[in-house]
């Protein structure tokens, strides 16, 4: 893909410049403090608080790391989400709404590159995001609960952000088919609800983005996950298939 290199330098520059990976790469930084912090003191919050009536006590199990782990996976899976289509969805409809599109085309650039760039970019800084968010969790969860292997964290931060992703990708394909950055962002989050609703379901939920939370709590546990293998495989599909859907919706588009 000609010029591939510098267009991706050039969105990693401006995402930079823009602060825009700072202010994820904080807000997902406190989502990893803040998700052990949750889940230790939120019984303690409202055995606390009580239930306003006369002798009754409110009865909490205590927290477990398990807890620590599942908060996380809920924030990413929710807030997360949000975050990445917020992210994509002006990724290529603001180009073509500046006409700056056009004009980088011009250059030695195919349009290939300038949506990989893009897609790329996007992807590298739900990367960094999400693993300060599982780095925060994991020290968090050791100091409050107990130490987790190193390894399944790893593979957690890799399964939340193959979910963000999975959403961007749709919301990319969104902003490159529309042209219009408010109808992107919509068609991301009529998909990111309507894939909440099939979450639910059994079978079907085991093949959506979703699932991969479930599946990233288990793995960070050391335990089996009967979802990781469809919920990964569908994800990857999802990714592969609204990109190749994207450059082939641009390649025909006059710009």
């Amino acid at each position: 893909m000609t010029g591939f290199a510098t267009l991706l330098r050039k969105e990693l520059l401006e995402q930079w410049r823009t602060r825009r990976i700072v202010i994820v790469a904080v807000v997902f930084l406190l989502f990893g403090i803040a998700s052990p912090l949750i889940a230790k003191f939120t019984p303690e919050i409202l055995r606390s608080i009580g239930t306003g009536v006369p002798g009754a006590v409110i009865q909490l199990p205590p927290p477990t790391t398990a807890d620590a782990v599942a908060q996380l996976a809920k924030n990413v899976g929710q807030l997360g989400v949000v975050v990445a289509i917020l992210l994509a969805m002006g990724a290529v409809a603001a180009e073509k709404e500046r006409g700056t599109a056009a004009f980088v085309l011009t250059l030695p650039a195919g349009r290939g590159a300038f949506l990989g760039a893009k897609l790329l970019a996007i992807a590298v800084t739900l990367a960094v995001a999400v693993v300060l968010a599982a780095a925060g969790d994991w020290l968090y969860t050791a100091i409050l609960f107990e130490p987790l292997g190193l390894p399944g964290f790893v593979l957690l931060a890799f399964l939340l952000w193959l979910q963000m992703l999975a959403f961007a990708a749709i919301t990319f394909l969104a902003s490159t088919v529309s042209g219009s950055q408010l109808v992107a962002g919509g068609v991301g989050f009529v998909v990111f609800v309507a894939v909440s609703v099939l979450a639910a379901f059994p079978v079907i939920g085991d093949w959506t983005p979703l699932a991969l939370s479930t599946a990233a709590v288990h793995v960070a546990l050391g335990e089996p996950s009967d979802v990781l293998v469809p919920a990964v495989v569908a994800s990857i599909a999802i990714v592969g298939g609204c990109a190749v859907a994207s450059w082939a919706s641009f390649r025909r588009q006059e710009l």
